[in-house]
């Protein structure tokens, strides 16, 4: 046991909790100093990986000052109260207009922000279940059974809103050098009762794009030779902001017929912290109106369809902050930049004679995706508990799943 001395010296070097135990179990009944509350915390946080290092993570972990005291100074701002706060529902708008002049939306849309792309993903396929309902009912057809097609590159979300929301989820599944899907994958899986076709926007395996342009081909033949309207609805979580920016005559946005509805996380490559996503439709007629509620809050009457009611302006605000900030330029600057970074390291990579890259031929998210060249006593895994903690669990003990780094 320690000398009581020695005890004092190590509380005051640190704090009384490197000599007690912090609460955790129980309410506690008193208190405590703010310093000593800051510092429990700073203890604890201490042990975790470093943000700016986590080498498996799309999402933002670094702004502007600036942006970083809009945030600081609009946590406490209840952003569904729009009464109250008018100019931050106004800017909201201005995120979305914006976003659906980005995509080519054709003309006047609607949309909302979500606190990420999972709350977006449930909105825009609740609207694809819902619209497929009301042409149903309006042709007197049974509405018992319904699916929804998509690849198994897609986020968990999707599996989760088909639990949730009781629809069959038909997944394509990939295959060893196959990561994404295309219109020969989709066809054989729908019918009447589909009520979308899923397309991913940068995979969360390889950073590559589904064939969009193929699967909206197919989905306006099967409506001319069917009389099937089957929607696309575009997960855009992390290539939302970038197929725009580093390759614009790529089509897959509303410049294609088939995609109504197109989803993308703010806090990956719209450079905010989390959380924040964005959910835009390509016209106001294809958000389904049974989710849209009017609610009276405080006085005024207000129409929302989102999943969360109060929540914070901050993070809708710094988005905005970084639409004016940089336009146009200053992202096609960042994505650039980063673009460069992922080429270098990829060509350092090949060139150790180690490692094969995955796709860096094709359009790409600015990352590398790799996997190890020829049979070794390790495996990707452990390549990446090397490079960083949190990088782990983005690796797949499977060598037809590549490691990928941002």
């Amino acid at each position: 046991m320690p000398a009581v001395d020695e005890l004092v010296d190590v509380a005051l070097f640190g704090n009384r909790f490197l000599t007690e135990r912090a609460p955790s179990e129980t309410f506690p009944e008193g208190g405590m100093a703010a310093t000593d509350a800051m510092r429990l915390l700073g203890e604890d946080l201490a042990l975790e990986g470093d943000p700016q290092r986590n080498l498996g993570t799309f999402v933002t972990t670094r702004m502007e000052p600036e942006a970083q005291r809009i945030i600081a100074e609009n946590l406490h701002r209840n952003f569904i109260d729009h009464a109250e706060y008018p100019v931050s529902a106004e800017i909201e708008q201005r995120c979305v207009r914006m976003l659906a002049d980005l995509f080519y939306a054709p003309g006047r849309t609607t949309g909302c922000s979500t606190q990420g792309s999972s709350e977006a993903i449930m909105l825009g396929a609740l609207s694809l279940k819902w619209k497929w309902r009301e042409r149903r009912q309006a042709a007197n057809l049974s509405i018992d059974r319904r699916n929804l097609v998509f690849g198994g590159d897609v986020h968990v979300v999707w599996e989760k809103f088909c639990r949730y929301f009781d629809v069959e989820p038909r997944i394509v599944p990939l295959a060893e050098g196959k990561y994404t899907i295309g219109p020969e994958d989709v066809e054989p899986h729908i019918d009447e009762n589909t009520i979308g076709v899923v397309a991913v926007l940068g995979t969360t395996f390889t950073g590559h794009k589904d064939d969009v342009v193929g699967i909206d081909k197919l989905l306006r033949d099967v409506r001319k030779e069917r009389d099937l309207d089957i929607p696309i609805h575009v997960n855009g979580a992390s290539g939302g902001f970038v197929w725009p920016i580093l390759y614009p005559d790529s089509k897959w946005d509303f410049r294609l017929e088939q995609v109504r509805s197109i989803n993308v996380s703010g806090h990956k490559y719209g450079l905010v912290y989390s959380g924040v996503g964005w959910l835009v439709f390509r016209e106001e007629t294809d958000l389904a109106q049974d989710l849209v509620f009017y609610e009276n809050y405080l006085g005024e009457t207000d129409a929302t369809f989102t999943l969360n009611f109060s929540t914070g302006a901050a993070m809708v605000l710094a988005q905005y902050y970084n639409f004016v900030r940089l336009g146009r330029q200053g992202y096609t600057y960042v994505m650039e930049t980063m673009q460069k970074n992922a080429h270098a390291l990829a060509d350092n990579l090949v060139g150790s004679g180690r490692f094969e890259v995955i796709g860096s031929d094709l359009e790409q998210l600015p990352l590398v995706a790799f996997r190890l060249a020829g049979k070794h006593a390790y495996d990707e895994s452990d390549i990446a508990r090397q490079l960083a903690p949190s990088a782990a669990g983005w690796c797949r003990r499977t060598r037809s799943r590549p490691t990928r780094s941002g």
